[in-house]
């Protein structure tokens, strides 16, 4: 499956914002301003998911998505829309999209959404309640709230605690800036701060030191990986 993806928006700073993530994550990203430029990209199938604002000028998105689904264009769609009734769902989802998303969303939550639709095989699972986590060995007590790495506890902040939760849910994962700013702090935007790097610096200090086995990394030009160097 493709991992280039098509954003169909007439909002700028939205499209931005999704183009900006979405190519941190590593994806290659189009944009679209309408749906009449959008249905001009979709047509030749490449994509490897689209995902179309529900209301635009010059055709909106479900008038966008029927055209390729009449043309036989089966690329998996996600549709972004402020409305949100059981009926805009419905109507969304029976002109062909694959997803529903409403606005204002998560960046996390679509890039999962699309994540899903690239990978879909119909697997499941069963849900279980975790109560803690662990990387080599770093032990992570949820409940408890306490932090331990060989045996040694490390004192953290409640920012600090979050930002090494989420990095322990993503090991070996490069995790970007959109990402931590959304899971860590419930920003929806960039606030242009170095805070992130701020945070990042002292977690490090506090989980490696004394150690020589290194667990938070940054990757130049993405982001960080938590995890051992193999």
């Amino acid at each position: 499956m493709s991992h280039k993806l098509l954003i169909v928006e007439d909002d700028a700073a939205t499209a931005a914002y999704i183009v900006k993530g979405m190519t941190e994550a590593g994806f290659t990203v189009d944009h679209a301003p309408n749906g009449r430029d959008g249905l001009f990209h979709a047509s030749d199938g490449s994509y490897g998911a689209l995902i179309l604002d529900r209301m635009m000028p010059a055709m909106d998105g479900m008038a966008m998505l029927k055209a390729l689904r009449a043309a036989g264009i089966e690329t998996p769609a996600i549709i972004l829309s402020a409305l949100g009734t059981p009926e805009d769902r419905v109507e969304g989802l029976t002109s062909g999209a694959d997803d529903y998303l409403v606005k204002p969303f998560a960046f996390a939550e679509l890039l999962a959404r699309v994540q899903l639709l690239l990978r879909r095989t119909g697997g499941g699972g069963g849900s279980s309640v975790v109560t803690s986590l662990r990387h080599d060995d770093l032990d992570m007590d949820l409940l408890s709230r306490r932090v331990k790495r060989a045996g040694k506890a490390i004192e953290l902040q409640p920012r600090e605690f979050r930002l090494l939760e989420y990095f322990l849910r993503h090991v070996d994962q490069v995790v970007t800036r959109t990402m931590l700013l959304e899971g860590v702090w419930d920003y929806h935007f960039d606030p242009g701060t170095n805070v992130i790097d701020v945070h990042v610096s002292r977690l490090r200090r506090k989980l490696d030191d004394g150690s020589d086995r290194p667990l938070l990394h940054t990757v130049r030009g993405a982001g960080y990986r938590f995890g051992l160097d193999t």
